[in-house]
């Protein structure tokens, strides 16, 4: 909430029944969080309506309703008895990111917003590295939290409305001009973004992944395309991977809403082409062209999939107003994200031991075989599948790194509710069937499998470990034990070799 802030449900742009008036002091979705002149969004969930707390909100003195007709016909008889005003809405989620962007007001001038499978948080970095190197006041938003100019925890990749644009205006407040966004196909689907401004849009890639929350790969795809068939506004500008299979009909859905399109790929006539690539120990050399124009970059990122997440961050600043001649001269400054293509610990022999974010069996794939051009040695793979989440990528995760790496070791990875060897034999079943069964081992202990692929390294051999990336904790049932893949590398590079290489 702001502090002393009063408005009207006209200046939050609601009508409430029978022409109620209300001053709003805040908004909540949460009913213990309502104080006296509170707008409480009382919304549908998968398994309670939030109308089963609209009671308790009007105890704790809510000035007004908002909710969607099952919501009110839920509360009628509670509403019936009260004073507040009722506002009922066809999309409710979508009516509250409109109103949390009213109520809050501030936004960083410049923001994008970027969607896709993999790859959004390491673009939304990039670009909030390309911004800083020129000079802007940046941050980033997503699975990492805010970074940049000005930093704050998130506990989801793209927040609720209210959280959201309490960020916004705190980043605004603190002199930020430019932002990139990760758009989470969730956070797409339950509006989470509406009422963003958005000069520029990016799509990275599509594959499989949140299939226990969406009904179909087409309504996973649906929710993605969400950011530019409603959030981008048809004055922006969509900037799209056209090498990827879903690039040319994500590309239409911007055409259609008369978006310009600036087209990144591998293939002649991409606006932002990627001409070549050439893979080092420590890094490649890239060479793009733009308007007929090339530039030939040396990027310290490991793995081909980043040449691309570089070349759609290029794009999207490009397409958010910054000198594309000044964009490609910062390139040679890009870091990777944190548990992105991580190099985490190096072994005496010169073995390096990298971790990766990689949960789905496209990026398990794309990371280990963008790893495989600098390694000259054997590359091995420690996988592992989370629980209570989509279980029929688990044998697709096991075929991925059987297919793409020389040992795979299979470990747990978030068992949550679930019987993580169960989990466990899911994965070595997509290994077994990938002809990966002669080299691939089960260890349930994620640091004892750790240490025990870091052990099989000998000179010029790589290690990736796949799956938690920059997280910091394993959920087992309802606890959270620390543990960090990045740590874990190096204790057990120590352990091996007496001290770090």
């Amino acid at each position: 909430m702001v502090a002393g802030q009063r408005k009207s449900l006209t200046d939050l742009g609601l009508t409430a029944q029978g022409g109620r008036r209300a001053d709003i002091t805040g908004l909540a979705v949460d009913s213990r969080q309502v104080r006296d002149g509170t707008l409480f969004a009382a919304l549908p969930g998968t398994r309670v309506h939030g109308a089963e707390f609209i009671q308790y909100a009007l105890r704790m003195g809510a000035a007004a309703i908002l909710t969607d007709a099952q919501g009110a016909r839920i509360a009628a008889d509670v509403l019936a008895e009260s004073d507040a005003a009722l506002i009922v809405a066809e999309d409710p989620r979508q009516t509250l990111a409109y109103t949390a962007a009213l109520w809050f007001g501030a936004q960083p001038e410049i923001m994008v917003g970027v969607t896709g499978t993999n790859g959004k948080t390491s673009v939304a970095s990039f670009c909030r590295q390309i911004w800083s190197e020129l000079g802007h006041h940046a941050v980033n938003i997503g699975t990492t939290g805010v970074e940049g100019a000005y930093e704050a925890p998130l506990a989801h990749t793209t927040p609720e409305p209210i959280t959201l644009h309490r960020v916004l205006a705190d980043c605004a407040a603190a002199g930020i001009t430019h932002a990139a966004m990760e758009a989470s196909s969730h956070g797409l689907e339950q509006r989470r973004l509406d009422g963003v401004r958005l000069v520029a849009a990016g799509f990275s890639n599509f594959s499989q992944d949140h299939l226990d929350y969406h009904a179909s790969f087409d309504a996973y795809f649906a929710a993605k395309a969400g950011l530019f068939a409603r959030v981008l506004p048809e004055d922006g500008v969509a900037v799209i991977n056209i090498d990827d299979p879903k690039g040319p009909a994500m590309a239409e859905i911007a055409r259609a809403r008369g978006q310009d399109l600036i087209t990144v790929g591998r293939k002649p006539g991409s606006d932002l082409h990627i001409q070549a690539q050439r893979f080092a120990p420590t890094g490649q050399d890239l060479r793009f062209e733009w308007k007929g124009r090339a530039h030939q970059i040396r990027l310290n990122l490991m793995g081909g999939f980043q040449g691309e997440n570089v070349a759609l961050a290029a794009g999207l600043v490009i397409a958010a107003g910054s000198d594309p001649d000044r964009v490609f001269d910062t390139l040679r400054h890009m870091k990777t994200v944190r548990g992105r293509m991580q190099l985490a610990a190096t072994r005496r022999n010169g073995a390096a031991v990298f971790v990766d974010y990689a949960h789905t069996p496209d990026a398990i794939s794309t990371a280990l075989s963008a790893l495989r051009p600098h390694v000259m040695g054997r590359l091995v793979a420690i996988i592992g599948a989370g629980g209570d989440r989509d279980t029929a990528k688990r044998p697709l995760m096991g075929a991925a790194a059987a297919e793409n790496a020389d040992l795979v070791i299979v470990t747990d990875d978030n068992p949550r509710s679930e019987d993580p060897a169960a989990i466990r034999a899911a994965v070595m079943a997509g290994v077994r069937d990938a002809g990966g069964s002669d080299w691939a081992t089960d260890v349930g202990d994620r640091a004892e499998a750790i240490l025990r692929g870091v052990d099989m390294l000998g000179p010029g051999d790589a290690l990736l470990i796949c799956g938690k990336g920059h997280e910091t904790g394993q959920i087992v049932g309802d606890d959270v034990f620390p543990f960090d893949d990045c740590e874990q590398a190096s204790v057990a590079v120590s352990a091996l070799d007496g001290g770090l290489a």
